[in-house]
């Protein structure tokens, strides 16, 4: 059973009762995140997220913490380019305990200025981190190559100078213009009844007072760049970015499809050439992240920097010949059939599905629709995946960036 509300000051609910569990998950989803950021607050709705953990008027970091464990719950949030989640899952007897804290993390966190300073640090090892692993470092190269320094070309974590000077006032006033009650979702899935979740929900929410969000809208800047850092490293990393569908765009699912053949696997078009045949590389691989405006098909290869050149042509071998030729019956039924059990998967995880559902009301304002999604794949054809090949592949087009010690970074 599925249930909606929109509070009167705005906040949107959704819960998903689901029969026969012991266990709910539940999240306040925000819509913001990096994309959203100008330059001098890149890096803020990050820090945010570490900060709301940070302490209450009536509760200390730890005692935030300590609180959740002694109800056997856990708690976690993440940032990403245009959304920021906080969401916790305990067992059903302890749901309205749990949801407390979260909403007292949420909606009370006072920033305190001795924790400020300590979570600079810590967040300033996190960048360091980043740094650190190539792979990372490599990926987030290629989304400034294809999309710029702004909009979905920010890094998540933001420059190490803007965490430096953040003070709390600049807390305060981003959160006052992007946490507000439109620009929220409060979601639940598991064994809760939608009466409970509903008036838990409106009774931590309801007080909030109605404030519209600032209305920012994102720079989007997508094209063909190329990003190179050397590092003295054992290994080389490259990736290419091509452009792909909107998040809404009705040939994602074939795109779907097409990304599982392709690189989403070990049966897949690339891990079977560069690493199984050619021995090229022990980490090759392909995803798609979509977005409102538009979306990038991500291919990536962790290699020998004695064979860089050697595995980067190879990719492009494959890439171009994927483009050319197709795919089989075999590879598209196979690659539906993944597609199909993916979906279904997610249904029978509770943190999956708080945030699928409470993801769906917060960018589409609709709640999502798992039997439409099960027709899409169901009616997909090998012809749908091939006007997805045709229209991913221009490699006129594509970014790419490259991390190792190399003379130079590789060029299409």
């Amino acid at each position: 059973m599925i249930r909606t509300k929109q509070l009167s000051n705005g906040v949107r609910v959704i819960v998903k009762q689901m029969e026969g569990l012991l266990s709910v998950s539940m999240g306040v989803l925000v819509g913001t995140g990096a994309a959203f950021e100008q330059d001098d607050e890149d890096g803020i709705s990050h820090f945010i997220e570490h900060m709301l953990f940070k302490g209450t008027p009536t509760r200390t970091a730890f005692e935030l913490s300590d609180a959740f464990d002694a109800l056997g719950a856990q708690v976690n949030a993440f940032t990403g380019k245009d959304m920021t989640c906080f969401y916790s899952k305990s067992t059903s007897d302890h749901a309205a305990e749990a949801f407390a804290l979260l909403s007292d993390l949420f909606l009370n966190a006072c920033f305190p200025e001795e924790e400020m300073e300590r979570e600079k640090g810590v967040v300033l090892e996190e960048i360091n981190m980043d740094e650190d692993s190539p792979e990372d470092l490599c990926l987030d190269l290629l989304s400034r190559a294809a999309f710029g320094n702004c909009g979905y070309g920010r890094n998540i974590l933001g420059p190490a100078e803007n965490v430096k000077k953040f003070l709390r006032e600049d807390l305060f006033a981003y959160r006052s213009k992007r946490y507000c009650p439109e620009n929220i979702v409060v979601s639940f899935a598991g064994s809760i009844p939608a009466e409970e979740a509903m008036a838990l929900a409106e009774r931590y929410f309801g007080g909030m007072a109605p404030a519209p969000s600032d209305g920012r809208k994102k720079e989007v800047r997508q094209g063909k760049g190329n990003l190179f850092r050397k590092k003295p490293i054992e290994q080389a990393h490259f990736a290419l970015g091509f452009p792909t569908v909107a998040r809404e765009d009705a040939l994602r699912p074939a795109v779907q499809v097409m990304n599982t053949i392709l690189g989403g696997g070990m049966s897949s078009r690339l891990f079977k050439k560069v690493r199984e045949e050619l021995g090229l590389a022990y980490s090759v691989y392909s995803y798609t992240s979509h977005y409102a405006e538009t979306g990038m098909l991500t291919v990536y290869a962790g290699v020998n920097p004695d064979k860089a050149e050697d595995a980067f042509g190879a990719v492009c071998d494959v890439l171009r010949q994927f483009s050319k030729e197709g795919v089989t019956e075999e590879e598209f039924l196979r690659g539906r059939e993944q597609a199909k059990s993916g979906a279904i998967f997610a249904q029978e995880n509770t943190s999956s599905q708080m945030l699928l559902y409470g993801r769906e009301l917060l960018y589409n304002n609709v709640v999502y629709d798992f039997e439409r999604r099960m027709a899409e794949i169901a009616a997909l054809t090998r012809a749908d995946v091939a006007e997805a090949i045709a229209k991913n592949f221009d490699f006129s087009r594509a970014a790419v960036a490259c991390v190792g010690n190399l003379k130079q970074g590789f060029v299409l």
